[in-house]
């Protein structure tokens, strides 16, 4: 069994090691919006019965409006994490898997995954008997490659790719009958980054949207998958039923044709506040997005647990130590409680 990967999150193992109870602590260790979304109102029937179709269809159409994805009705699923766990399904010998045989094989056909990056894909890869590649530059994909994973914006550092380049990168893979999955989480918060607006024109390609990042509604777990009708037929088809709650689709449909330009502004000052907690405490900002931000400091593991001790918990790095990702503070007070423990820090 493969080591689990670290994550954001974790206030109640950090509150049982530094003190304190999880309430009583500011979790910065995620890239979640901090300022959730009010949720409209949920049909009593969502919760009382099983999610009808009309619920998913809905879901879809608002998704395939508010993504822009054309002629492709993304596909709700419980968390893109869900389908990330499915990818190996679809590689067999460097090939799409047919029919309904979903066994995986063990092959010498290798990935690629963009590094460092979230680390679950290749964990899901390595765990079904993939060799994966990681690799720092779009170049370094091959035609050896079955298959390629590129977050766009990355996380943790924010680097960002410009869709030609990954529309070429896509016509490589395509050319060596492999797949291109791009993983546009932190996307909503600079829609022209997206390539779901070309998706219906690259075959294969997939690409994977969060709902609960940008909303603040991780708790729902919600996302969206972009594709080709049969890679989505497949992913529905081994999700199973019911793979997403009624409530959830529910609040999908609302919110994803609602005006969100009001969220945009609310992230937009919220990163501001804390760019300059980090500036006023002289750290030195290295990457990031609207929803987070990255900081490089020989110093970053001291830093880490002062904040641990004044109940402050953010992201740090086994591979990269001198990393810290800094998610946003909910508001003005937790900036200055934030800039106030890390003036304290001796340096």
């Amino acid at each position: 069994m493969s080591t689990p990967i670290v994550h954001g999150g974790g206030i109640t193992a950090a509150a049982a090691a530094f003190g304190g109870s999880p309430e009583d602590w500011l979790d910065l260790s995620t890239g979640i919006n901090p300022c959730p979304v009010a949720l409209p109102d949920i049909p009593a029937r969502a919760w009382h019965r099983l999610p009808d179709r009309h619920l998913i269809d809905e879901a879809r159409r608002a998704a395939r409006d508010h993504y822009r994805s054309g002629e492709i009705l993304p596909l709700p699923v419980p968390g893109t994490q869900s389908v990330i766990q499915l990818l190996p399904r679809l590689v067999d010998a460097g090939r799409l898997v047919g029919g309904t045989d979903n066994r995986v094989a063990v092959t010498d056909d290798r990935l690629a995954v963009v590094s460092p990056t979230y680390g679950e894909y290749a964990r899901a890869f390595v765990s079904a008997g993939f060799a994966v590649d990681a690799v720092d530059d779009l170049a370094a994909v091959g035609a050896g490659h079955r298959l390629a994973v590129v977050v766009n914006p990355n996380n943790p550092d924010g680097l960002i790719w410009p869709a030609e380049t990954l529309i070429a990168l896509h016509d490589r893979m395509k050319a060596a009958d492999g797949l291109l999955v791009v993983d546009e989480a932190f996307g909503d918060t600079d829609p022209a980054l997206s390539l779901a607006s070309r998706a219906s024109q690259l075959s294969n390609l997939i690409i994977f949207r969060s709902f609960g990042k940008f909303f603040g509604l991780a708790g729902l777990r919600l996302g969206f998958a972009i594709a080709r009708s049969d890679i989505l037929t497949r992913f529905e088809d081994w999700l199973g039923p019911w793979a997403v709650s009624g409530p959830a689709l529910s609040i999908a449909g609302s919110l994803l044709r609602s005006d969100i330009s009001p969220i945009r502004g609310r992230i937009d000052e919220r990163c501001a506040g804390l760019h300059g907690a980090l500036k006023g405490a002289g750290l030195q900002i290295s990457g990031g997005t609207a929803l987070f931000t990255l900081v490089a400091d020989a110093r970053a593991d001291d830093i880490y647990t002062h904040l641990c001790r004044h109940h402050i918990l953010v992201r740090k790095f086994d591979y990269a130590p001198e990393w810290l990702r800094f998610g946003l503070p909910p508001d003005p007070a937790a900036d200055r409680r934030l800039g106030e423990a890390l003036q304290r820090f001796e340096r």
